[in-house]
C-alpha cells in the first residue's frame, strides 16, 4: 500500500520530492556539459567552440526545435578527446545526480558522435566507466551505461559501432535510439537491435516525442523496446495507450526538453497529469540537462509548479522512476521502502 498523503501540506511538496530517492533513465551524458566545462576541457586540448564565451554558448540555447538543439550540442562535444574528458564529464554529472539524490543512473551515451571525429570507442567508454567506479565507491550512486544509435545514421554504421562494443559487453547495460526521430523509423533499425537483443542487451528507444504514436508500436514490436523515451505523443492514440498500460512499458518523460523543442508550448500545457491519469508508467527525467534549463530535481520542481500535480502524483513519478529501471528486484524495492518511509514522515508540520 502507498503511503498516506493527506498530512503533505503543498509548500512542503518541493522539498519533500527535493529529498525523495529518485532514478535517472532519460539522460544523455553529452547533453550534460555545461559551457563552463566545455570552453574548460577545449583549452585544454586545443579545441576552439565557434562561441566567444560560456555566456554567448548559453545564448545560443534559444532552439527552434530538435535540429537546432543538434547543431549546437554536437558542436559542445566537439571539446571531448581524451579518457580523462569524458571520465570528468562523467563525474560532473554523478556529482549533480547525487545531490538531486538519485540513487540510480542510466546514462545513454552517443559513440558515433565521437568515433566519427577520430575518438576511439575504448576511450569514450573507459573515461565514462572510470567515473561510474568512483560514484560508486563515493558517492553510493549506482549507474550503468546504455549505448544509443544515432538515427539518421545509417543501420550499417550502428552494426560498425556494435562491434567496436562488443569486447566491452561487460560495461554496458544496454542500447537506445536517439537523434532525429523524423524520417528515421525505427524499422530502419530492426536488424541491428536484434543482434543485441542476443547479445542479452536491454533494449530502449526515443519514440513518439517528434514522431506519432505509431512510432511507439514500432519501437516496441521492431526494436523490442522495454521502455519508451519520450512518449508524450501516445495520447493521440487511444489504442497505444491501452497498450502501453495493459503491458506497463514505461515512458521517460523530459518536460523541460519538451518545452524548450517545442513538444509543448509552455510547461502549463505538458500533458504529464493527462498520462498519469491515464495509468500510464511515467517518470521524470532531465534529457539534456545543460541545454535544456535544469537537471532532474529542477525538471521536477518547475512541472509541480506549473501542473495541477498533486502528492500522489509526485509518489507515483518517482516510484515509477526506481521501478522502472533496469536494477534488480531487490534494489529497486530498497530504494522503494526508503521512499515510502520519506512519504510517511510529517512533511506538513510546521
Amino acid at each position: 500500500m502507498p503511503p498516506d498523503f493527506s498530512h503533505i501540506q503543498p509548500k512542503r511538496l518541493p522539498a519533500l520530492i527535493a529529498a525523495a530517492p529518485k532514478a535517472e533513465l532519460h539522460v544523455h551524458i553529452e547533453g550534460t556539459l555545461e559551457p563552463e566545462l566545455a570552453f574548460e576541457i577545449g583549452r585544454r586540448n586545443g579545441v576552439a567552440l565557434p562561441y566567444e564565451s560560456p555566456e554567448s554558448l548559453r545564448k545560443a540555447f534559444a532552439f527552434t526545435g530538435l535540429q537546432s538543439f543538434l547543431d549546437v550540442y554536437y558542436a559542445a562535444a566537439s571539446v571531448l578527446r581524451t579518457e580523462d574528458d569524458f571520465d570528468d564529464l562523467t563525474w560532473a554529472y554523478l556529482q549533480r545526480a547525487h545531490a538531486d539524490n538519485v540513487v540510480r543512473a542510466e546514462i545513454f551515451f552517443d559513440p558515433q558522435t565521437h568515433t566519427a571525429r577520430g575518438v576511439p570507442f575504448e576511450t569514450v567508454l573507459c573515461g565514462m566507466s572510470r567515473a561510474i567506479t568512483r560514484a560508486r565507491h563515493e558517492l553510493g550512486i549506482s549507474a550503468a551505461l546504455i549505448m544509443c544509435f544515432l538515427r539518421h545514421l545509417t543501420e550499417r554504421e550502428a552494426f560498425e559501432t556494435l562491434e567496436r562494443a562488443e569486447p566491452f559487453r561487460e560495461h554496458l547495460l544496454g542500447v537506445g535510439l536517439d537523434s532525429g526521430e523524423r524520417g528515421n523509423p525505427p524499422e530502419k533499425f530492426a536488424n541491428v537491435f536484434d543482434r543485441c537483443r542476443r547479445l542479452g542487451l536491454h533494449a530502449v528507444a526515443h519514440a513518439g516525442e517528434e514522431g506519432p504514436p505509431v512510432s511507439i508500436t514500432a519501437a516496441i514490436d521492431v526494436l523490442g523496446a522495454e521502455r519508451i523515451d519520450h512518449g508524450v505523443r501516445c495520447l493521440e492514440d487511444e489504442a497505444v495507450v491501452a497498450r502501453l498500460v495493459r503491458e506497463r512499458i514505461p515512458l521517460t518523460v523530459c518536460p523541460l526538453s519538451n518545452v524548450t523543442l517545442r513538444v509543448f508550448d509552455t510547461l502549463a500545457h505538458h500533458n504529464l497529469p493527462k498520462l498519469l491519469a491515464a495509468g500510464l508508467r511515467a517518470s521524470v527525467h532531465s534529457d539534456d540537462p545543460a541545454y535544456f534549463g535544469g537537471f532532474v530535481n529542477e525538471n521536477y520542481r518547475q512541472a509541480f509548479a506549473s501542473l495541477p500535480l498533486t502528492a500522489a502524483d509526485a509518489y507515483t513519478l518517482l516510484r515509477n522512476s526506481l521501478e522502472s529501471s533496469f536494477q534488480n528486484a531487490a534494489e529497486q524495492a530498497r530504494h522503494v521502502d526508503r521512499l515510502d518511509a520519506l512519504f510517511s514522515e510529517k512533511w506538513g508540520r510546521d
